[in-house]
């Protein structure tokens, strides 16, 4: 996977600049207003053409197809690595947290992939799946949940890991190598590698034992 390097001319520039405008609340405000449209989830239009190009990785051989909503933005990474596919009618959207997707995987139809989210080589997600590293908190009765503080917690779909379709992952979860999801399974514990989940919340059903060479039923 292609990232960028910290250590790369005007780096450190870079990051003293974020550093200034995050310590700043009124210039917070300002600079992410430039950025997107006011109560809008999606960057402006000059972002995605004039930014957004020398920010964000695109591997060799990557493809966004042209029926996609890819509302990424500066201030986090996109990494989209080569010969890896987002499909049409699938969002990605980093603004809460960065956005990495390896080598040779694929983003199905209709899947939701809200930072921060971590996605392997060699993955495939299937259709209407839904990764979402953000969550809303809810504790104050005086405050619309909508302007509450947003908490985010990294979702790591290690490599070989097959989702199947309308499947839900939440925050914070580690999905582990050459794995498999179950279509419509809610998962809220972390997937050991090489094993099969189902069910809601998802459990593990099989699991490979190496020293028999076997997947094994756990339940």
């Amino acid at each position: 996977m292609e990232k960028e390097s910290s250590t790369a001319p005007g780096a450190s520039a870079g990051g003293s600049l974020m550093s200034r405008i995050k310590s700043n609340p009124k210039l917070k405000l300002f600079v992410i207003n430039l950025l997107t449209p006011k109560n809008q989830a999606r960057p402006r239009l000059w972002v995605k053409l004039f930014l957004n190009p020398f920010k964000h990785k695109r591997g060799r051989h990557s493809c966004i197809r042209r029926r996609t909503r890819i509302d990424v933005f500066p201030w986090n990474d996109f990494v989209l690595g080569k010969d890896s596919t987002i499909e049409d009618f699938a969002t990605v959207n980093n603004g809460a947290g960065p956005v990495y997707i390896g080598e040779r995987s694929r983003i199905g139809l209709s899947c939701t992939v809200i930072g921060p989210v971590t996605i392997g080589n060699d993955i495939m997600l299937a259709q209407n799946i839904v990764l979402s590293g953000l969550n809303h908190s809810y504790e104050d009765l005086t405050k619309p949940i909508s302007h509450q503080k947003q908490t985010t917690s990294m979702i790591k779909v290690e490599d070989e890991v097959w989702i199947g379709a309308n499947a839900v992952i939440v925050a914070g979860v580690t999905v582990g190598k050459h794995s498999v999801i179950a279509a419509g399974s809610i998962v809220t514990k972390d997937v050991p590698p090489f094993s099969i989940v189902a069910g809601n919340p998802a459990k593990v059903l099989k699991a490979y034992n190496p020293e028999t060479k076997q997947w094994e039923r756990k339940i």
